[in-house]
């Protein structure tokens, strides 16, 4: 591996082929053979969210033909991801930290009147999101952490649980009886074994998060960002997805966007707030998210998160919305997807990598 001194120029030099303002268009796949970004149905419904929202999109689209607002709509579909017991990286069942509690973390924000709520650090309410509108709604604050949340919640009347589920339980413990030889812990025999121990093998330690954002036929925008956050964090840890600006942002006069992915890196640039002020200035959605892929990548210089080649060895996702109802995204590597639905429907729309499009 080459030394980060000799690599980061080259590094730069790469990411700044189109780094200029306005020249992000550059870098699209889709802008390299003469074709307009894809087109949504303008002034809405439109409801944008991460891969795993499919089941929120849906639901926000069924509030929002219901007449209910933005809010209403991205943080009832999001609910039914905090409260899926199977689903080990948002909400009730998902990986908890490396003391083994589940901590979780949401924000929300309307675009309208610039209002924002959040709370991190929360255990054992399964709808973060609902506690974060209540801060928005009920405190003259925007974001509350830790026992103060949780009491905050309780206040309110919010249903408190164990969310340490079986299988999230019985992952976290694969975890702490292998992290070490240096300690007395010692996994069971059946772990040697096809089944249990082969399903928790295969258990990575990644980033679980659900972004979704509408924009309303009034023209109304409502954005919320949910996450369990990182699987066996250290124990406090807060991450980008209940701070304004980074885990999402919203503005009635531009549109919205939001983050999952490496909360570290998001949280240093802003990137959310970024892609809109993007937006503000002519960028597509997916010009604005890929500006933000850049800052990341050009503000990354420590040597243990960059690969062989001096990129990121992370990744970041980024999904937009604008006032007009186009939509879009990008991310730092590879290629995924993300859920866009109109009144045309529900679909799956593929995420570019910064660095495929570089490379095209």
């Amino acid at each position: 591996m080459p030394d980060n001194a000799s690599s980061a120029p080259s590094r730069r030099t790469f990411l700044k082929q189109a780094a200029t303002a306005g020249a992000g268009a550059a870098l699209l796949p889709q802008a390299a053979k003469g074709q307009d970004p894809p087109g949504f149905a303008n002034g809405g419904p439109v409801v944008v969210a991460s891969d795993n929202g499919e089941p929120a999109v849906r639901q926000a689209l069924t509030v929002l033909a219901d007449g209910g607002s933005a809010l209403d709509a991205v943080i009832d579909g999001v609910n039914i991801v905090e409260r899926d017991p199977d689903d080990i990286t948002v909400g009730h069942g998902g990986i908890p930290n490396a003391d083994g509690t589940v901590q979780l973390e949401a924000a929300v924000m309307e675009g309208k009147t610039h209002r924002a709520g959040a709370v991190a650090v929360l255990e054992d309410i399964p709808v973060p999101s609902k506690v974060a509108r209540t801060v928005m709604e009920r405190t003259d604050h925007v974001r509350l952490v830790g026992a103060g949340a949780k009491e905050f919640a309780k206040m309110h009347g919010f249903e408190t649980k164990d969310l340490l589920t079986e299988r999230a339980r019985e992952i976290w413990v694969r975890w702490r009886e292998t992290l070490s030889e240096d300690d007395d812990y010692l996994p069971p025999d059946s772990l040697k074994d096809e089944g249990l121990g082969a399903q928790l093998r295969d258990v990575q330690r990644h980033y679980g998060t659900i972004h979704c954002s509408a924009l309303a036929p009034n023209g109304n925008i409502g954005s919320v960002t949910t996450t369990s956050g990182l699987f066996y964090k250290i124990p406090g840890r807060v991450a980008d997805t209940s701070v304004v600006g980074a885990g999402l942002y919203a503005d009635n006069d531009v549109g919205a966007a939001g983050s999952t992915g490496r909360g570290e890196a998001n949280l240093k640039n802003l990137s959310s707030y970024l892609i809109v002020e993007r937006m503000r200035t002519g960028d597509t959605p997916e010009e604005a998210c890929f500006f933000a892929c850049r800052r990341i990548a050009e503000n990354t210089e420590v040597p243990r998160l960059l690969d062989d080649r001096g990129h990121p060895n992370f990744n970041v996702r980024f999904y937009a919305v604008r006032k007009d109802g186009k939509a879009g995204g990008a991310q730092m590597r590879g290629t995924g997807q993300m859920i866009v639905g109109d009144t045309g429907g529900v679909r799956r729309v593929d995420l570019p990598g910064l660095y495929e499009a570089l490379e095209e």
